[in-house]
């Protein structure tokens, strides 16, 4: 019988650039509320900008979590998609992550896809306004 799946929560954003900032608070916010099971199960990694050795680094079975600010939606809204389904979205299509990435996460996704095999798991975009200096 296998245990329960690990679940790696990335939380992508700075909370000096205004909506940048609401994964960091979305997150914060359900923490404490999550059951114990999942809590136990649950690895939370901060991460400002995601970067490729982040999604290379998963183990395998792990399934990924990426939480980030997006523009394309209203603000506050929240859209999943799974993680297979970034790198062939058109960037018209949906929401757009907004942190500063050196690459766009779909491209991430699909990067680390061909060199270490499917990354299982959804991004989750929220949708932000302002991304200037300031607390959002």
């Amino acid at each position: 019988m296998n245990g329960p799946r690990h679940v790696r929560l990335l939380v992508c954003g700075n909370a000096d650039r205004g909506d940048d900032g609401a994964a960091l608070e979305a997150v914060a916010g359900m923490l404490g509320g999550l059951p114990e099971p999942l809590r136990a199960v649950l690895e939370v990694r901060r991460c400002e900008a995601l970067q490729l050795e982040d999604l290379l680094e998963l183990p395998d079975g792990t399934a990924c979590v990426i939480v980030d600010a997006a523009i394309g939606l209203p603000p506050g809204s929240v859209v999943t998609i799974p993680l297979a389904e970034l790198p062939d979205r058109d960037a018209a299509a949906g929401p757009l992550p907004r942190s500063s990435h050196v690459l766009p996460i779909g491209q991430l996704v699909g990067i680390a896809s061909v060199m270490r095999g499917p990354v299982e798991g959804s991004f989750v975009a929220v949708g932000g306004r302002s991304f200037g200096f300031g607390r959002g």
